[in-house]
C-alpha cells in the first residue's frame, strides 16, 4: 500500500472516475481534489472542511467514508503541514462527534428497555385476561376471588 493521496488516485482511476466528475457531484474544486491526490494539504481550505472534502470525495468514488477520513487525518499529521490550531480543531470536532454517537447510543438503549419493559406488561396482562377468562368459563375464578367480602 502506498501513500494516502497515490492511494486515493488509484483508487478514482481504477473505477475509471475523472476529477470533474468529482466536482460535478460534489461541487468540490478540482484544485481541492488535486491537492488532496498530490497530499498538499497547506492548499486544502483546513479545519472541518478538509474532512468534508474527504468524505465527499470517497462518496463519489464509492469508498468507505469513515476510513478513508481517518486515512486522511493520519497522513495529515503525518506529513507535518498541519498547524496546531487545526489539530486543536480537529481534536474538537472529533470529540464532538464522539459525544453525538454517545448520546444517540443511550438514546438507542433507554428505547430498547422501554420496549421490553412495555412487552412484558402486555404479555403479562395478557397472560391474566386468559386465566381470568378460563377460569370464569370453568367456574373456579369467582372461588379463587370472591367478588365481595364480609
Amino acid at each position: 500500500m502506498g501513500n494516502f493521496g497515490e492511494d486515493l488516485r488509484m483508487e478514482r482511476i481504477s473505477r475509471g472516475i475523472a476529477l470533474e466528475d468529482i466536482t460535478a457531484v460534489t461541487k468540490i474544486g478540482t484544485r481541492y481534489l488535486e491537492a488532496l491526490e498530490q497530499e498538499n494539504f497547506r492548499l486544502l481550505p483546513g479545519g472541518i472542511l478538509n474532512k468534508g472534502i474527504v468524505r465527499g470525495y470517497a462518496s463519489a468514488v464509492g469508498l468507505d467514508q469513515s476510513d478513508w477520513t481517518e486515512r486522511f487525518l493520519k497522513a495529515y499529521a503525518a506529513s507535518g503541514q498541519m498547524v496546531e490550531e487545526e489539530r486543536d480543531w480537529l481534536e474538537f470536532a472529533s470529540n464532538v462527534g464522539k459525544a453525538r454517537n454517545q448520546r444517540s447510543e443511550a438514546m438507542e438503549n433507554r428505547l430498547r428497555w422501554i420496549g421490553v419493559i412495555l412487552l412484558l406488561l402486555v404479555v403479562a396482562a395478557g397472560a391474566f385476561l386468559a386465566v381470568r377468562y378460563y377460569g370464569l368459563r370453568a367456574g373456579w375464578w369467582t372461588t379463587l376471588l370472591p367478588m365481595h367480602l364480609g
